[in-house]
Protein backbone atom coordinates (compact mmCIF):
# COMPACT_ATOMS: atom_id res chain seq x y z
CA UNK A 1 0.00 0.00 0.00
CA UNK A 2 1.30 3.53 -0.80
CA UNK A 3 2.84 5.19 1.61
CA UNK A 4 0.16 8.14 1.29
CA UNK A 5 -2.82 5.84 2.03
CA UNK A 6 -0.99 4.25 5.42
CA UNK A 7 -0.84 7.89 6.69
CA UNK A 8 -4.21 8.88 5.78
CA UNK A 9 -5.64 5.87 7.61
CA UNK A 10 -3.25 6.76 10.50
CA UNK A 11 -4.88 10.57 10.47
CA UNK A 12 -8.43 9.66 10.25
CA UNK A 13 -7.55 7.52 13.55
CA UNK A 14 -5.68 10.24 15.18
CA UNK A 15 -8.85 13.16 14.37
CA UNK A 16 -11.26 10.97 15.68
CA UNK A 17 -12.83 10.56 11.93
CA UNK A 18 -12.55 7.11 11.77
CA UNK A 19 -14.72 5.21 14.15
CA UNK A 20 -15.36 1.44 15.14
CA UNK A 21 -18.67 0.33 16.99
CA UNK A 22 -22.38 0.59 15.86
CA UNK A 23 -23.50 3.63 13.97
CA UNK A 24 -26.25 4.57 11.18
CA UNK A 25 -25.51 5.92 7.68
CA UNK A 26 -27.48 8.41 6.13
CA UNK A 27 -28.42 5.44 4.12
CA UNK A 28 -30.46 3.62 6.92
CA UNK A 29 -27.84 0.72 7.22
CA UNK A 30 -26.65 -0.13 10.34
CA UNK A 31 -22.81 -0.84 10.19
CA UNK A 32 -19.90 -1.15 12.76
CA UNK A 33 -17.76 1.71 10.98
CA UNK A 34 -18.00 5.53 10.33
CA UNK A 35 -16.29 8.15 9.01
CA UNK A 36 -17.26 11.62 9.59
CA UNK A 37 -15.06 14.26 8.37
CA UNK A 38 -16.92 16.90 10.80
CA UNK A 39 -14.27 16.05 13.29
CA UNK A 40 -11.19 17.93 11.60
CA UNK A 41 -11.69 20.75 13.85
CA UNK A 42 -8.85 23.12 13.31
CA UNK A 43 -6.49 24.69 10.60
CA UNK A 44 -3.63 22.16 10.81
CA UNK A 45 -6.38 19.08 10.54
CA UNK A 46 -7.54 20.59 7.18
CA UNK A 47 -4.99 21.77 5.88
CA UNK A 48 -3.18 18.06 6.18
CA UNK A 49 -6.84 17.01 4.50
CA UNK A 50 -6.97 19.22 1.88
CA UNK A 51 -3.27 18.04 0.38
CA UNK A 52 -4.69 14.06 0.47
CA UNK A 53 -7.82 15.08 -1.46
CA UNK A 54 -5.36 17.03 -3.20
CA UNK A 55 -3.11 14.38 -4.34
CA UNK A 56 -5.92 11.99 -4.73
CA UNK A 57 -7.37 14.47 -7.66
CA UNK A 58 -4.48 15.34 -9.06
CA UNK A 59 -3.50 11.49 -9.09
CA UNK A 60 -6.91 10.80 -10.96
CA UNK A 61 -8.21 13.43 -12.50
CA UNK A 62 -5.40 16.43 -13.01
CA UNK A 63 -5.70 19.88 -12.60
CA UNK A 64 -7.87 20.72 -15.98
CA UNK A 65 -10.79 21.91 -14.44
CA UNK A 66 -12.31 24.81 -12.88
CA UNK A 67 -14.53 24.13 -9.54
CA UNK A 68 -14.43 22.01 -6.63
CA UNK A 69 -18.14 21.76 -5.30
CA UNK A 70 -18.58 20.79 -2.08
CA UNK A 71 -22.54 20.27 -1.22
CA UNK A 72 -22.97 21.42 2.46
CA UNK A 73 -22.72 21.50 4.56
CA UNK A 74 -19.57 19.07 5.03
CA UNK A 75 -18.79 19.52 1.53
CA UNK A 76 -18.22 23.32 2.31
CA UNK A 77 -14.96 23.08 4.21
CA UNK A 78 -13.49 19.91 1.92
CA UNK A 79 -13.62 22.50 -0.98
CA UNK A 80 -12.36 25.30 0.53
CA UNK A 81 -9.15 23.86 1.92
CA UNK A 82 -8.66 21.23 -1.28
CA UNK A 83 -8.67 24.35 -3.18
CA UNK A 84 -6.30 26.09 -1.63
CA UNK A 85 -3.61 22.91 -1.46
CA UNK A 86 -4.00 22.60 -4.88
CA UNK A 87 -2.95 25.93 -5.49
CA UNK A 88 -0.01 25.41 -3.25
CA UNK A 89 0.81 21.72 -4.16
CA UNK A 90 0.68 22.14 -7.88
CA UNK A 91 0.38 26.14 -8.42
CA UNK A 92 -3.45 25.58 -10.58
CA UNK A 93 -5.81 28.16 -9.00
CA UNK A 94 -9.11 26.43 -8.71
CA UNK A 95 -12.59 27.71 -7.33
CA UNK A 96 -14.78 26.53 -4.84
CA UNK A 97 -17.99 26.41 -4.48
CA UNK A 98 -20.71 24.85 -2.22
CA UNK A 99 -24.57 25.04 -2.71
CA UNK A 100 -27.05 26.63 0.81
CA UNK A 101 -29.54 24.43 1.76
CA UNK A 102 -31.67 27.37 1.90
CA UNK A 103 -32.02 30.19 -1.24
CA UNK A 104 -30.90 33.29 0.36
CA UNK A 105 -33.31 36.20 -0.86
CA UNK A 106 -31.10 39.59 -0.21
CA UNK A 107 -27.14 40.36 -0.43
CA UNK A 108 -25.52 38.04 -2.39
CA UNK A 109 -28.60 36.38 -3.24
CA UNK A 110 -29.21 32.72 -4.43
CA UNK A 111 -28.57 29.11 -3.92
CA UNK A 112 -24.63 29.23 -4.23
CA UNK A 113 -21.47 30.14 -2.03
CA UNK A 114 -18.03 31.06 -3.55
CA UNK A 115 -17.88 30.99 -7.18
CA UNK A 116 -20.86 31.32 -9.30
CA UNK A 117 -21.15 28.24 -12.37
CA UNK A 118 -21.00 29.27 -15.98
CA UNK A 119 -21.27 27.14 -18.77
CA UNK A 120 -18.69 25.34 -20.56
CA UNK A 121 -16.96 24.92 -16.80
CA UNK A 122 -15.42 21.86 -15.34
CA UNK A 123 -16.53 20.69 -12.13
CA UNK A 124 -15.22 18.05 -9.63
CA UNK A 125 -17.72 17.43 -6.52
CA UNK A 126 -16.33 16.70 -3.16
CA UNK A 127 -17.75 14.55 -0.56
CA UNK A 128 -16.53 12.62 2.45
CA UNK A 129 -18.08 9.56 2.11
CA UNK A 130 -20.36 7.52 -0.41
CA UNK A 131 -22.55 5.18 1.02
CA UNK A 132 -25.65 4.85 -1.35
CA UNK A 133 -25.28 7.91 -3.93
CA UNK A 134 -28.05 9.25 -2.39
CA UNK A 135 -26.37 12.67 -2.11
CA UNK A 136 -25.32 12.66 -5.49
CA UNK A 137 -28.69 12.36 -6.41
CA UNK A 138 -29.42 15.79 -4.62
CA UNK A 139 -26.12 17.89 -5.50
CA UNK A 140 -26.67 16.81 -9.42
CA UNK A 141 -29.96 19.14 -10.13
CA UNK A 142 -28.20 21.94 -7.87
CA UNK A 143 -25.62 22.02 -10.40
CA UNK A 144 -27.40 21.55 -13.46
CA UNK A 145 -29.68 24.43 -12.49
CA UNK A 146 -26.95 26.53 -12.82
CA UNK A 147 -25.54 26.49 -15.76
CA UNK A 148 -24.24 24.23 -18.97
CA UNK A 149 -21.31 22.98 -16.93
CA UNK A 150 -19.89 19.83 -17.29
CA UNK A 151 -19.14 17.62 -14.17
CA UNK A 152 -15.91 15.47 -14.73
CA UNK A 153 -16.08 13.16 -11.70
CA UNK A 154 -16.13 12.94 -7.60
CA UNK A 155 -13.53 12.32 -4.94
CA UNK A 156 -14.32 10.72 -1.84
CA UNK A 157 -12.18 10.56 1.46
CA UNK A 158 -12.96 6.58 1.99
CA UNK A 159 -14.57 4.22 -0.23
CA UNK A 160 -16.58 2.30 1.72
CA UNK A 161 -16.97 -0.41 -0.87
CA UNK A 162 -20.47 -1.44 -0.94
CA UNK A 163 -23.56 -2.06 -3.10
CA UNK A 164 -25.97 1.38 -3.54
CA UNK A 165 -29.07 0.86 -4.59
CA UNK A 166 -28.60 -2.20 -6.89
CA UNK A 167 -26.18 -4.78 -6.65
CA UNK A 168 -22.85 -2.45 -7.89
CA UNK A 169 -20.85 -0.31 -5.58
CA UNK A 170 -22.17 2.88 -4.90
CA UNK A 171 -19.45 4.73 -6.46
CA UNK A 172 -19.85 2.06 -9.72
CA UNK A 173 -23.40 3.31 -9.94
CA UNK A 174 -22.79 6.82 -9.71
CA UNK A 175 -20.17 6.37 -12.66
CA UNK A 176 -22.70 4.39 -14.60
CA UNK A 177 -25.80 6.69 -13.67
CA UNK A 178 -24.33 10.02 -14.44
CA UNK A 179 -21.03 8.90 -16.75
CA UNK A 180 -18.38 10.66 -15.04
CA UNK A 181 -15.13 8.90 -12.73
CA UNK A 182 -14.87 8.54 -9.23
CA UNK A 183 -12.27 7.88 -6.71
CA UNK A 184 -11.41 7.78 -3.19
CA UNK A 185 -8.40 8.14 -0.80
CA UNK A 186 -8.74 5.05 0.48
CA UNK A 187 -10.70 2.27 0.45
CA UNK A 188 -11.97 0.21 3.55
CA UNK A 189 -10.28 -2.96 2.64
CA UNK A 190 -7.15 -0.72 2.72
CA UNK A 191 -8.62 0.48 5.69
CA UNK A 192 -9.19 -3.05 7.50
CA UNK A 193 -5.73 -4.32 5.36
CA UNK A 194 -3.58 -1.62 7.28
CA UNK A 195 -5.53 -2.17 10.86
CA UNK A 196 -6.74 -5.31 11.22
CA UNK A 197 -4.14 -6.93 14.78
CA UNK A 198 -1.58 -4.03 14.52
CA UNK A 199 -1.46 -1.92 17.42
CA UNK A 200 -1.26 1.56 16.47
CA UNK A 201 -0.51 4.40 19.24
CA UNK A 202 -0.87 1.52 21.65
CA UNK A 203 -3.73 0.34 20.49
CA UNK A 204 -5.54 -2.24 18.22
CA UNK A 205 -8.21 -0.75 16.44
CA UNK A 206 -9.88 -3.94 14.40
CA UNK A 207 -9.32 -6.60 15.95
CA UNK A 208 -10.82 -10.33 15.13
CA UNK A 209 -14.35 -9.36 16.95
CA UNK A 210 -14.39 -6.16 14.56
CA UNK A 211 -13.20 -7.68 11.61
CA UNK A 212 -15.87 -10.37 11.93
CA UNK A 213 -18.99 -7.66 12.54
CA UNK A 214 -16.96 -6.33 9.54
CA UNK A 215 -17.41 -8.80 7.33
CA UNK A 216 -20.79 -9.37 8.30
CA UNK A 217 -21.55 -6.25 7.18
CA UNK A 218 -19.98 -6.88 3.90
CA UNK A 219 -22.01 -9.88 3.49
CA UNK A 220 -25.09 -8.36 4.01
CA UNK A 221 -24.23 -4.69 1.94
CA UNK A 222 -21.12 -5.43 -0.03
CA UNK A 223 -21.14 -6.13 -3.43
CA UNK A 224 -22.12 -9.68 -4.78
Amino acid sequence: MEQYKQEFIEFMVECNVLKFGDFVTKSGRKTPFFVNTGFYRNGAQLRKLGRFYAQAIKEKFGTDFDILFGPAYKGIPLSVATSMEISELYDKEIKYCSNRKEVKDHGDTGILLGSPIADGDKIIIIEDVTTAGTSIGETMPIIKAQADAKVCGLVVSVDRMERGQGTKSALSEIEETYGFPTTAIVTMEEVVEHLYNKPYNGKVYIDDTLKAAIDAYYEQYGVK
